[in-house]
């Protein structure tokens, strides 16, 4: 979600709408990892998620200590950075090397339904709740606003509802716990935890306490997207 406000690093929110749905555009296109992985198996995804990771991590290795590079990321793309990605000296990840992350750890340590469900959820959720809190937020609360956090439920429940073989209940834990986590900024130190990490891992990790501790019997399909 959008309204940053607290350091000074963040005191405004510089994109535009134009940019905003521009990099939420860039955003949601990562629901083609979800329906790829809809269909081939774990092993495989894998595969292709960790060299597709790789390339934006050595990317951002490369925008973050070298200037040329940094240059041309800034001249490039600088039109949809937010403000903390524009400011030298601390190196941050971009948000496809923190969303392909995400993807890869959760292919790794989830069963298929629960990955795909946390990762709908940012991919779809966080888009809806950024464009909804550019337009629409007006009550703020630290950061966030609450027109933007109840655009990100209602979706993320929605999603919960669409996933095969998702009981319905763990995708409300699921849900709340990913509005939860959007709708505060965690930080060790001056590192901003991207959202794009906490928001999927945070969720899937709830989702499968849950079948865990109370729907032992279904953990089985789990496995299977159909």
């Amino acid at each position: 979600m959008i309204n940053k406000t607290s350091n000074a690093a963040e005191t405004h929110d510089r994109l535009g709408l134009k940019y905003e749905v521009a990099r939420k555009a860039i955003h949601l296109s990562s629901l083609s990892i979800v329906v790829i992985y809809c269909h081939i198996s774990r092993d495989f995804a894998l595969m292709l998620l960790l060299p597709l990771f790789l390339g934006f991590f050595l990317v951002d290795i490369l925008k973050n200590f070298f200037p040329p590079v940094t240059a041309w990321y800034h001249r490039n793309f600088g039109a949809m950075l937010r403000e903390h990605e524009l400011i030298g000296g601390k190196p941050h990840l971009n948000g496809a090397t923190c969303i392909t992350m995400s993807a890869l750890l959760l292919v790794l340590f989830f069963p298929k339904i629960i990955a795909i469900t946390a990762f709908s959820m940012v991919a779809i959720s966080d888009t809806v709740a950024a464009i909804v809190g550019k337009i629409y937020g007006r009550h703020r609360f630290g950061e966030k606003s609450i027109e933007g956090s109840a655009a990100f439920l209602i979706s993320a429940l929605i999603v919960a509802a669409m996933v095969p073989n998702l009981d319905i209940r763990a995708g409300i834990v699921m849900a709340v716990t990913a509005t939860v986590i959007e709708a505060f900024v965690i930080r060790i130190g001056w590192f901003k935890v991207d959202d794009n990490l906490t928001i999927p891992l945070l969720s899937a990790s709830t989702g499968w306490v849950t079948y865990l501790l109370f729907l032992p019997l279904q953990i089985e399909a789990l496995s299977f997207c159909r």
